[in-house]
């Protein structure tokens, strides 16, 4: 619906309010602005402290802005290479069995026990965050990268099963149909008819997964899952703020490889 207000004899465009009433839009504009306040106290803000917080700053700013790559040289290549082992064999084994929760995800070729024992395996991949699988599998295997590697490769099922599964339901259905009318049997449909417009889309998605595990196994190291994360946090604990520098720019200069290789495997495939 488009208002349009006379100012000068002349007529222009006024967006139309979402709540008509002004009184209506008063009262939740007060609403908002007190329940925002409410908050602010709740959280019982110290100011000291972040006085406090500002000028021990200072010192942790300098020694990040001096990374030391000598130190703990070798501790950060042993954190890079767990890390990067970590991320591919958690990626690699979360495809293969997030594949078939694809398709059984899928509302349009799935029957329906299928499809909602698929779709249930995802909910629960994607309702907690890595580092409480994390957790959850340090108290039960122990400390070290395996945990590691079974925390990616169970959120990487979520991740992946997912939108593939509603990059199924979007493909053109008079290609299956096509196939279908040859009398092809249920894998020669899926190889021939559904894999070829799902592929380019799977690829791109494994790819990005790939760099969200590398990312994601710094932040699971820091509760005992391995990876660089471990060192990262032990460097913090032992307030080696410049070699905690060192690690994070290792970090973001194989993060920024991994979106240079991602672009040019889309480049690639499109």
């Amino acid at each position: 619906m488009t208002l349009l207000t006379e100012s000068s004899g002349n007529y222009s465009w006024q967006r139309p309010h979402l709540i008509k009433n002004k009184n209506k839009r008063a009262i939740i504009y007060l609403l908002a602005v007190a329940y925002i306040i409410f908050t602010f106290i709740s959280l019982k803000i110290d100011s000291q402290r972040i006085i406090l917080g500002l000028s021990r700053s200072q010192k942790y700013f300098a020694d990040f802005l001096r990374p030391d790559f000598i130190s703990r040289w070798n501790s950060i290549v042993d954190g890079i290479l767990e890390s990067l082992t970590m991320t591919y064999v958690a990626t690699v084994f979360g495809i293969i069995i997030s594949i078939p929760f694809a398709f059984g995800a899928a509302e349009n070729i799935s029957p329906k026990p299928i499809y909602y024992l698929s779709r249930a395996v995802i909910v629960i991949s994607r309702s907690f965050q890595e580092v409480v699988i994390a957790i959850f599998f340090v108290v039960v295997i122990g400390f070290g990268p395996m945990a590691g590697v079974l925390t990616l490769t169970f959120s990487s099922i979520g991740f992946l099963s997912k939108l593939l599964a509603e990059e199924i339901e979007d493909i053109d259905w008079t290609q299956v149909e096509a196939v279908k009318a040859t009398g092809a049997s249920w894998p020669q449909l899926m190889t021939y008819a559904i894999l070829p417009q799902i592929l380019p889309r799977f690829i791109g998605l494994s790819v990005y997964r790939l760099d969200i595990n590398f990312r994601a196994s710094a932040v699971i190291g820091v509760v005992g899952a391995g990876g660089i994360g471990t060192t990262l946090n032990a460097a913090f604990d032992r307030y080696e703020f410049d070699s905690a520098s060192a690690i994070l720019i290792v970090m973001i200069a194989i993060v920024l490889l991994g979106e240079l290789f991602s672009s040019f495997i889309r480049k690639k495939i499109k």
